[in-house]
């Protein structure tokens, strides 16, 4: 971008937060730049201008000068058309979209959704707690990871060659589902793909950039990635 071009982006979000590390992969594949409006406590300024934007008080959130994007998925569409960069996160042919956009969901509802049950669970109070719900949700990572597995067989990435939004929305699934719930050892495929997540500068740099704030995770951060 060149130099004096005015940041009309701004992303509301905190680096720990899944959500919103997938869609920050977006934004640093293709050096897009923006405000990065921290979500914390000692923030008021910023939870007013959130508070204000979104009541649902789920984050990220992506401000566009007046416009308003919900959602990491539908962030990374809107930066897509709006402001495209030579890494192309959909692909412009119709029927690869599909697959792209499939394992999207697959990835948020079926690794992210159930990883964040476990997390959240542990954040309850224990007399809050719930033990089925738990159970639920690690029976449904046992049941998604050999799937993973052997989707990813012969492939570099999720969709295949191209680095796209279905790898945005698997790396810090993946990251996070492993601290949950080891991958196991045999699916040597998902556990070389959830590798080669960590050492994309993306991503790399999105996990650094939490690293602060890995006394926040309940469960106790493993002393590794």
């Amino acid at each position: 971008m060149p130099k004096g071009t005015k940041v009309t982006l701004a992303l509301y979000a905190h680096p720990f937060s899944s959500y919103c590390q997938k869609a920050l992969i977006a934004l640093y594949e293709n050096d897009i730049r923006f405000e990065f409006r921290l979500i914390e406590p000692d923030q008021p300024e910023v939870l007013r201008d959130f508070a204000a934007l979104w009541p649902i008080g789920r984050f990220p959130i992506l401000t566009d000068g007046g416009r308003l994007v919900v959602e990491a998925t539908s962030i990374i569409e809107h930066l897509h058309v709006h402001h495209p960069g030579p890494v192309r996160l959909l692909p412009d042919d119709l029927e690869a979209g599909v697959e792209v956009r499939m394992l999207d969901r697959i990835f948020d509802n079926y690794v992210m959704t159930p990883m964040q049950k476990v997390v959240g669970d542990a954040l309850r109070a224990p007399e809050e707690r719930d033990p089925k719900g738990v159970a639920d949700a690690r029976a449904m990572l046992d049941t998604i990871y050999p799937w993973l597995n052997a989707a990813l067989a012969g492939r570099e990435w999720a969709a295949g060659a191209d680095f796209s939004l279905a790898d945005c929305a698997a790396a810090p699934a993946l990251f996070y589902a492993d601290w949950v719930q080891p991958l196991p050892e045999a699916l040597t495929d998902l556990r070389a793909y959830r590798g080669r997540l960590l050492a994309r500068a993306s991503f790399a740099r999105a996990v650094n950039e939490a690293r602060p704030y890995r006394a926040y995770f309940p469960l106790g951060a493993p002393d590794r990635d």
